[in-house]
């Protein structure tokens, strides 16, 4: 055999070997992702599910229990324990005794620098937007992430008005105006320096409360129900 051949040969046994070990690296790579995917995958559940629960709180006050309810295909809501995946959901929070607080609703739009992800509490006897909390958010830090923090920006979501008109539908457009501007309880005063994103959250609130709000506000039995079957129970404890 010739040099030329040799060196051929040894070539092509190092590149078999050198794909062959590629190979065998990307296997165990591959296999050590999935397998630490399905080891922290319920434990990532687990803290996310904490975290809405956390921020369910923190938006409906006085609740300290809560419950998923599904909106079904005739407009109904009915406790879900463990709802499709595909399904719409809400979630009413309880106080002790086991009296309605509210509904919490997720909702989600196109921010300053990509998606934001918001929850609201809601409580339809009063008719009122009664807390607010970003779940989810890219936007400048010191500017546009101010909508998690600035207090009086935050303040406007303790009592903004979403009542409904005799037709069913809210009375009036929540609107976001110039900041230290706002005169009506439907307004929402913009952070300076940061109108689009205060905007984009008064965008999101407008279009998720038309939609959820006259449909939660005429189920508001089917959540009243739950605070009645816990009043039961507890009544006949021990």
């Amino acid at each position: 055999m010739s040099q030329a051949e040799n060196i051929s040969v040894n070539s092509s046994t190092s590149s078999s070997k050198m794909l062959l070990a590629m190979v065998s690296i990307g296997t165990v790579c591959a296999l050590l992702i999935a397998m630490t995917y399905e080891g922290t995958f319920d434990r990532i559940a687990y803290l996310q599910d904490e975290a809405l629960k956390s921020a369910i709180f923190k938006v409906l006050p006085g609740s300290s229990t809560m419950e998923t309810f599904a909106l079904t295909e005739e407009s109904r809501f009915e406790i879900a324990a463990d709802p499709d995946k595909t399904a719409s959901v809400v979630y009413a929070g309880y106080d002790e005794q086991g009296s309605f607080k509210g509904v919490a609703i997720e909702a989600s739009g196109q921010g300053y620098a990509g998606e934001i992800r918001i929850l609201y509490g809601y409580d339809p006897h009063a008719q009122k937007v009664v807390g607010f909390y970003v779940l989810q958010s890219n936007e400048t830090p010191g500017l546009g992430d101010r909508i998690e923090k600035d207090s009086n920006f935050l303040a406007n979501f303790n009592a903004l008005d979403v009542s409904l008109s005799e037709e069913g539908a809210l009375s009036n457009n929540i609107l976001s105006v110039k900041n230290g501007t706002k005169l009506n309880p439907w307004e929402v005063d913009a952070i300076t320096g940061a109108t689009i994103s205060s905007r984009a959250i008064t965008d999101i609130i407008d279009f998720s409360t038309k939609e959820w709000v006259p449909l939660i506000y005429r189920a508001r039995d089917s959540f009243d129900k739950k605070s009645s079957s816990v009043n039961d129970n507890i009544g006949t404890d021990g």
